[in-house]
């Protein structure tokens, strides 16, 4: 569902009743493209984070609960809602109209201390979201995304220009609808019920349309239109999330749908910003670590696509090297032969002492060449390909080994969470060899990411490793030689360390939970089924000179468990 009028309506609806009178303590800009106001309350002891995105894919405005990481060095736009806004209480939350936009009044305080109006004006509006800071009179200071007449010729964001509400469509506000004008619209229409209220009202997105289409079989089309616009005007909004079977949100809502019968099962979340954290979150992360690393993408994916065509060569090569045992043949039958071969012969027909049924050969000869000479040329062609053959298998060692390192980098990005372990992942690679095609890099010390915690049911604590550089920390620097650590068996994945802590040995529940938190953040997170190795600490090394996170052991216990990432949820430490 698109984020429509009517979920901005209870999106607003909520944020009247939960941010009006909060201070704003601090600003953040997690991303290029959305802002985090860290408010305090005065009867409130933990600090809110209102999080407004004005991404093409996740445009949203709600109370998040997200940690998102912020940059080193603050945006300019961050710096400039600082100087404006830090210390400033939210006076008004209002919807403008009935359109995808609202308005956040604060008050601030000017350099001269007195007493001044300030706005955010946050658009959801797709590809052209934004989030503009306006003055009193609702000028314009600064956006987000600074708008252009090279960028578009209907409607410019610049600083000093009045605000102005994007161009209307032509479109009716639905708030505003008549029975009689309805009706008097359908008349004659013969299209699908859903398209007519799109093309026809403002602000309505598809789902919403196709409910009212679906309820106006057993209410009665204006009646169905009435009970969703009734639900708008009176505020009695409902936070309803629907996902599959495989439990991944597909839809969201701020009143029950009912369309896709039990294909989807409906969840009643309670508040709208825990409705929209569930179905942004994920994506949300995704669509940023993709934005902050796209360099690292586009290196790993490239020096992947380069092993697996060099190893396919290689592969060749190899399988060219079988015949050397036929040149060996050869040799040997001419060495047998010797007297009865003579300079000038092209071929001759010997019999086969490795037959046992002593069949003839013939064996091509250099008839340049004599007997003893032909012999040695097949021994040569013999041994060079002996040769070829150790080293092909030694360097395709090689490869397979680098291959599998860089797919376990690849696997990181699957966890890393922001743009500490981004850096972390960057740092790694450049110290593993690949300096040369990472473009002006330069070593910057930085502070540490957190793996992800979890704790069992039983209270033992489980970290598991992110990437690379943590997997390496948590087995060899933070884990003792008591603690067991869980991998999925012959790929990619996080190292998982269940915590003793000197207690007596965990239950079989928590062993199985820890192998579920491995499978889930391994390359094999979608199979059915996945076998986990764990082992004491004690038993695990790390070979001399190997790439990071990559370990041996031989003493080891298995278990075959299902990945899950609701288990792992819940399981989590927030």
């Amino acid at each position: 569902m698109a984020f429509d009028a009517g979920m901005l309506a209870a999106c607003v609806n909520e944020l009247k009743n939960t941010i009006v009178g909060a201070k704003v303590d601090k600003i953040y800009q997690p991303g290029r493209e959305e802002l985090v106001f860290v408010l305090r309350m005065w009867n409130r002891r933990e600090p809110m984070k209102l999080l407004m995105s004005a991404g093409a894919n996740t445009p949203r405005i709600n109370i998040s609960g997200f940690n998102l990481q912020n940059p080193a060095t603050p945006p300019t736009f961050t710096q400039l809602l600082r100087k404006h806004l830090q210390g400033a209480k939210i006076t008004d939350v209002e919807q403008l109209g009935f359109e995808r936009a609202c308005r956040i009044e604060l008050e601030a305080h000017d350099d001269m201390n007195f007493k001044t109006k300030k706005n955010i004006v946050c658009e959801i509006m797709g590809k052209y979201s934004n989030i503009i800071f306006c003055d009193a009179d609702m000028k314009i200071i600064s956006a987000v995304k600074i708008v252009d007449l090279t960028t578009s010729h209907k409607r410019q964001v610049l600083p000093g220009m009045k605000y102005e509400m994007p161009p209307s469509q032509g479109k009716l506000n639905p708030l505003e609808e008549t029975r009689a004008s309805f009706k008097e619209a359908l008349i004659g229409y013969e299209g699908e019920l859903s398209k007519f209220i799109t093309n026809r009202y403002m602000g309505i997105s598809s789902l919403t349309a196709r409910e009212i289409s679906t309820l106006a079989k057993t209410m009665g089309t204006w009646d169905a239109f009435e009970y969703v616009i009734n639900i708008i005007k009176n505020a009695e909004f409902t936070p309803i999330l629907l996902r599959d079977k495989n439990k991944n949100p597909k839809e969201y809502s701020f009143f029950p749908i009912t369309q896709y019968g039990s294909a989807l099962a409906a969840e009643n979340t309670e508040t709208f910003g825990n409705l929209i954290d569930s179905y942004f979150g994920e994506r949300e992360r995704s669509d940023r670590i993709k934005q902050k690393a796209n360099d690292l993408f586009k290196l790993i994916e490239n020096s992947i696509a380069r092993l697996e065509k060099k190893t396919a060569l290689q592969m060749q090569d190899l399988e060219n090297c079988s015949e050397k045992e036929v040149f060996k043949r050869y040799g040997d039958l001419i060495t047998s032969n010797i007297y009865a071969i003579k300079r000038g012969m092209k071929t001759a027909t010997l019999v086969d002492y490795y037959d046992p049924e002593m069949k003839e050969v013939e064996v091509p000869l250099d008839y340049r060449l004599d007997a003893p000479a032909n012999a040695q040329k097949y021994y040569k062609r013999y041994n060079k390909l002996k040769k070829a053959e150790t080293e092909l298998k030694k360097q395709m060692d090689i490869s397979k080994i680098e291959l599998d390192y860089l797919w376990s980098v690849f696997e990181s990005f699957d966890r890393a969470e922001g743009e500490i372990e981004i850096n972390e992942i960057r740092r790694e690679l450049y110290e593993s060899g690949y300096a040369s095609r990472m473009k002006n890099y330069t070593q910057i010390k930085q502070q540490q990411s957190k793996p992800l915690e979890f704790v069992t049911s039983n209270g033992y604590r489980v970290l598991c490793g992110k990437n690379n550089t943590q997997n390496e920390r948590l087995t060899f620097k933070l884990a003792s030689k008591g603690d067991y650590w869980f991998h999925a068996k012959n790929m990619p994945g996080s190292h998982v360390i269940l915590f003793c802590d000197g207690m007596e040995e965990p239950p079989a529940e928590d062993f199985t939970q820890a192998a579920i938190i491995a499978a889930t953040h391994s390359k094999a997170k979608e199979e059915a089924s996945v076998e986990v190795d764990y082992s004491l600490i004690k038993n695990i090394k790390k070979p001399v000179a190997a790439k990071p996170g990559l370990v041996i052991y031989h003493t080891n216990y298995s278990a075959l468990v299902t990945p899950s990432k609701s288990v792992c949820e819940s399981l989590r430490v927030k």
